[in-house]
């Protein structure tokens, strides 16, 4: 098992997979969404409004995963994922985020994906505090990847700036 933290562009990352942090119409967005569906092309999009609905324009609930082909991306896939709206705390927040990096590195598993590289998901527009973000991330891969048959995956969190990159690194050698 090897978590690596990096600063870098997620887009750019030459990786099995790459985790979109996405709304819950998967049909593209701001920040890591929109940044992915630039970067992967208009076909990504075809392909996201391709799956099936799971309720009335929800194709991924909050805490579940999808994944598509990664098509102009280095990675060769991309694993859709909607993190929790931060509302304080109390309204299942922490399940909902580690179930969002549960799911992911299983659909990554079940497709035999041995990289995968995450974003800070909910930490844009969700407003999920990092810190807290970080300690949820961290307990839930660990468990997650303990729990994986072998091979071993590779798992890397990106960061867009080293303040962040050094908040989590933080928060990972702390646990």
């Amino acid at each position: 098992m090897s978590i690596t933290l990096l600063t870098a562009d997620l887009t750019r990352l030459s990786v099995d997979a790459i985790v979109n942090a996405a709304n819950r119409q998967l049909l593209g967005g701001g920040g890591v969404d929109g940044a992915i569906h630039r970067a992967a092309g208009p076909r990504l999009l075809e392909a996201c409004a391709a799956l099936p609905e799971a309720s009335a324009g929800v194709r991924c609930p909050t805490g579940e995963a999808r994944i598509t082909p990664g098509f102009d991306l280095a990675a060769t896939c991309v694993i859709h994922t909607v993190g929790p709206v931060w509302r304080g705390g109390g309204h299942d927040e922490p399940e909902l985020l580690a179930a969002c990096y549960r799911h992911s590195l299983q659909l990554a598993h079940e497709h035999g994906l041995r990289s995968i590289a995450f974003p800070a998901i909910s930490c844009g527009v969700y407003g999920y505090p990092p810190e807290l973000a970080a300690e949820v991330a961290c307990a839930s891969l660990r468990r997650t990847l303990a729990r994986l048959p072998a091979p071993a995956m590779d798992v890397r969190l990106c960061f867009l700036n080293e303040a962040m990159t050094q908040l989590w690194q933080r928060v990972f050698n702390a646990a």
